[in-house]
């Protein structure tokens, strides 16, 4: 009873046998991510718990949100200030890597919550098309600049790869879907195939892939 989620609080033996004893297997079923008991106390015990109800939506929600949990994140949303990055960056890693994260996305930006995230703002819609590739996801959703991406990073302990990845995604000098062949290939020779086949992916450049 002090899990987080119902869905995470069932169990099973070696030979199969289900044990369900706050009722997750029907949650599970019909698309419900709701807390265990009572949600403020929940989130009280561990304000990551705000991010994970968003994300475990984000991957098996079905319908609106349940809303006594929305309105337990919603009243501690100042609490994820004091989180530390890490813990903060791989929720939100796993949120972007779901099949649609928009539609949560914007339920946490109607309640509060992505702003603690990415205070320099957000435009969902430009996740439309973007494959399932987080840190990519994160550029795209994001409207500030390199200096932001930097900030983002180092709040949220990026990998050094991760901070370069996404500064450049964030500040490219080209627009890839204006190139001619010619300068695609000067292009190639400086940024390697890697680099330049994600930001095409970024910009939509789909001539390019």
């Amino acid at each position: 009873e002090r899990r987080d989620l119902t869905i995470n609080a069932l169990y099973a033996d070696p030979d199969g046998t289900l044990y369900d004893p706050v009722g997750g297997r029907d949650d599970l079923m019909a698309g419900r991510v709701r807390f265990v008991g009572d949600p403020a106390r929940r989130i009280e015990e561990d304000r990551l718990r705000i991010l994970r109800f968003f994300r475990f939506h984000a991957w098996y929600g079905k319908g609106p949100a349940d809303a006594g949990a929305l309105a337990a994140c919603t009243a501690a949303a100042a609490g994820l200030d004091d989180l530390s990055g890490e813990r903060i960056r791989a929720e939100l890693l796993r949120l972007l890597a779901a099949p649609d994260p928009a539609p949560c996305l914007e339920l946490m930006a109607e309640v509060g919550v992505l702003a603690r995230i990415l205070p320099a703002g957000w435009a969902i819609d430009r996740l439309a098309g973007q494959e399932a590739d987080p840190l990519r996801r994160l550029a795209a959703l994001m409207l500030g600049d390199e200096e932001d991406a930097r900030a983002l990073a180092h709040r949220l302990h990026f990998s050094r790869k991760q901070r370069d990845r996404l500064g450049f995604l964030l500040a490219p000098p080209v627009d890839l879907t204006a190139v001619d062949d010619q300068e695609l290939r000067r292009l190639l020779y400086r940024w390697g195939v890697e680099r330049l086949d994600d930001l095409a992916r970024l910009q939509g450049a789909t001539a390019l892939l």
